[in-house]
């Protein structure tokens, strides 16, 4: 796939070229007006969390063909992007946005009031940094709303945990939840999933993935005008705490499909990291990450991940097994197609399979949306939560074997004590943020062999 079609599909794009707009919004003087009665098959949509991700998720809600959806409330800290969400999603028939001014939410409560739009069964869509995923999930799941959430879902040991017990109520309670994890849902890894775990390749013995690109999840020194803690969610790539920083938001969708081919986790991770280029950057990043995972069997999965200018780009990630190898994602966090080989070199002649999808079904981005709210009007079995907070925690573990230099376990990384933001319940615009700045405007970073029990 090429990186202009990347891009296409991609909600981290979708609001890329959009221009800023003046703030419309407006609090209702402290009462929550509630959405009027829609008809009882369509599905009400709560966004939280309106940056890109959380845009192109809604939109991609309302391309659902199979019944109603309509978007009624908003919610967002960023007033300015709460705008411009807005102005895009309108563009849509007015039968599937109704969003008036005194349902557009906007602060640290936000969420709360944007939910409270909503009836037991509708669904809330939560774009906002990781750090607040445990947050919002509480709250949706005492509404008794179905989620959609964007990955990573936890960024350390203690919101996994927290996590991992909203998971279990959720299901207790039978909400439907899905988790942006996309390649679950594309159709040539599904069929590639399926031939691998039907032994095509035999047992699996390797596997590799990579994401090398240029500079990206950086920071400048915090501008005037903008509070700390508001300062950090913009930028919430450079900061451990909001999105277990570039390792976990960037690599989660390889660590995460290749966990699935094995059909098992990674039961220990050990890593190598660096900063290189950062002139005037002050986020918290590697610039190079190379991580060996390793299951419980002894197979060993190698990730190498890259964040520097001029350097050779990869972004793709293989399988090799007794009887033969696989590229998993030719191009991409799952981009088509797959396929499989004979022998241990990808070339046309030993080429035994090669995915093809049918058209309708070739956007992973919108098969999780399709498949999501089919389950909702089914009342299909159907939540992700477990899953993504597993597929979190063993990012998180790579980097923090990375960030430590020390061999890191999943039941390390599970019982680890370093809660990033222990009270990201309780923040407040100009409160104190859970990192602080240090007197030269930099922040804490990893120190491999200095730090060897918590990341900063």
């Amino acid at each position: 796939m090429s990186e202009s079609t990347r891009k296409s599909t991609s909600r981290r794009e979708f609001l890329k070229n959009t221009g800023r707009i003046a703030a419309t919004s407006a609090l209702a003087a402290g009462i929550v007006q509630h959405a009027y009665a829609a008809p009882s098959n369509t599905i009400k949509v709560a966004l939280v969390g309106c940056g890109g991700r959380g845009t192109g998720a809604a939109a991609q809600a309302l391309s659902v063909k199979n019944g109603p959806v309509k978007l009624v409330s908003m919610a967002d800290v960023f007033e300015n992007r709460l705008a411009n969400s807005y102005k895009n999603l309108a563009k849509r028939p007015a039968e599937q946005v109704d969003v008036p001014e005194s349902r557009r939410f906007v602060g640290f409560e936000a969420y709360k009031k944007a939910m409270d739009c909503l009836d037991k069964g509708d669904v809330a869509i939560f774009g906002t940094p990781p750090a607040f995923r445990w947050v919002h999930f509480a709250y949706a799941i005492k509404k008794g709303l179905n989620v959609f959430m964007e990955k990573p879902i936890t960024v350390d040991g203690p919101t996994t945990r927290k996590f991992l017990n909203l998971a279990e109520q959720s299901v207790k309670k039978d909400l439907k939840v899905g988790v942006g994890l996309m390649s679950r849902h594309s159709r040539a890894l599904e069929e590639l999933a399926k031939r691998v775990h039907d032994g095509e390749i035999g047992d699996i013995i390797l596997q590799r993935g990579y994401r090398m690109a240029g500079r990206s999840a950086t920071a400048g020194p915090k501008p005037d005008g903008i509070s700390e803690l508001l300062y950090q969610i913009r930028k919430f790539h450079s900061f451990l705490w909001a999105s277990g920083g570039m390792y976990s938001d960037y690599y989660i969708h390889i660590i995460d499909h290749l966990g699935w081919m094995k059909n098992a986790w990674p039961v220990k991770a050990q890593a190598l990291g660096a900063r290189h280029y950062h002139d005037d950057s002050v986020d918290q990043n590697f610039d190079v990450y190379a991580v060996e995972y390793t299951y419980a069997d002894g197979t060993t999965f190698n990730f190498d991940g890259r964040r520097m200018t001029g350097c050779q780009n990869i972004y793709s990630s293989y399988l090799h097994g007794t009887k033969g190898m696989a590229i998993v994602s030719k191009s991409g966090d799952c981009g088509r197609p797959s396929s499989l080989f004979k022998g241990q070199t990808p070339v046309r002649s030993e080429m035994i399979w090669q995915s093809k999808v049918d058209r309708e079904e070739a956007n992973p981005y919108q098969n999780e949306w399709d498949d999501l709210i089919d389950a909702i009007r089914q009342d299909k079995p159907y939540n992700e939560a477990k899953r993504g907070a597993e597929a979190s925690l063993v990012s998180s573990m790579g980097r923090m074997a990375a960030h430590t230099g020390q061999v890191i376990t999943y039941d390390q990384m599970l019982n680890c004590k370093h809660e990033f933001a222990p009270n990201a319940d309780k923040l407040t615009p100009d409160g104190p943020a859970p990192v602080p700045a240090k007197a030269d405007g930099t922040y804490p970073v990893p120190q491999p062999g200095i730090l060897k029990d918590r990341e900063y």
